[in-house]
């Protein structure tokens, strides 16, 4: 069995996490199926939108804990372990194409990381939401870094210093999720929403993905010099002009991409 499976339909991409016997969690060759996967996606001009979902009862429960315990163990392969997940999770953001997380079941540690990574969320009613490394001693250091840049400062905290489960109708509330609909309804709430954003030119939503991530963090004055620039030059993009025409002559576009 594939750690990770890739499926096309149309624009659209599925990557699914393909381990249900340990609840998807994140091992070794598991996020390097998934490295191997994004690449692959990357480079098709095809793909406009991507989904990723787990098999099984639950989205992802993170890391797997067997893998972190033994006499032989030392730096070398926790750090390993650790960069491999965080080049994983970059990867999402360097992606050119937008990325949705379908959760069911639980999200957490790593797993609760992997949706917070992504660009979008669509959860089921009964998912649950989770940082619970303090419980075992062992702080959700890495899930903090995409999560507090999500749900904001205080929320990330409350998640990290307590491990509590929190619901789908809280972590929307916080931010963490776009939209909770019920089980039954997942699917084709997340296939609507991909397939909306798939209609637009592949360029636009590359670009788009690419200059906000890289204005989010800079200082507002900084924000508007570099999105001036970007939005100048995206005037003169191929899609940009077809737009603009097919608008005002009141058609549909056709995009190069």
């Amino acid at each position: 069995m594939e750690p990770v499976l890739l499926e096309k339909e149309g624009p659209v991409a599925w990557l699914t996490l393909n381990r249900p016997e340990s609840r998807n969690a994140l091992s070794v060759d598991v996020m390097n199926d998934m490295l191997d996967k994004l690449s692959q996606i990357a480079r098709d001009q095809e793909i406009r939108v991507v989904v990723i979902r787990g098999n099984g009862p639950a989205f992802c429960a993170g890391h797997n804990l067997k893998d972190m315990v033994g006499p032989d163990l030392d730096i070398r392969h926790f750090y390993t372990m650790f960069s491999i997940c965080a080049r994983m999770m970059q990867s999402l953001h360097a992606l050119p194409q937008p990325v949705i997380a379908q959760v069911h079941g639980i999200a957490t540690a790593a797993g609760c990381q992997l949706v917070a990574a992504c660009d979008l969320a669509v959860a089921e009613a009964g998912a649950q939401f989770a940082t619970p490394g303090v419980k075992i001693g062992l702080f959700c250091t890495t899930p903090a870094v995409p999560l507090v840049r999500v749900v904001g400062r205080r929320r990330a905290l409350e998640m990290l210093l307590t491990g509590r489960f929190f619901s789908a109708e809280q972590a929307e509330k916080f931010g963490l999720v776009n939209e909770v609909v019920p089980l039954e309804d997942l699917s084709r709430r997340t296939r609507n929403l991909a397939v909306e954003m798939a209609q637009y030119s592949r360029q636009t939503l590359a670009f788009g993905k690419q200059t906000f991530y890289r204005q989010v963090d800079l200082s507002e004055t900084s924000a508007y010099d570099y999105a001036t620039h970007a939005i100048a030059m995206n005037c003169l993009d191929d899609d940009a002009q077809e737009g603009i025409r097919a608008f005002l002559e009141k058609r549909a576009p056709v995009w190069k991409n």
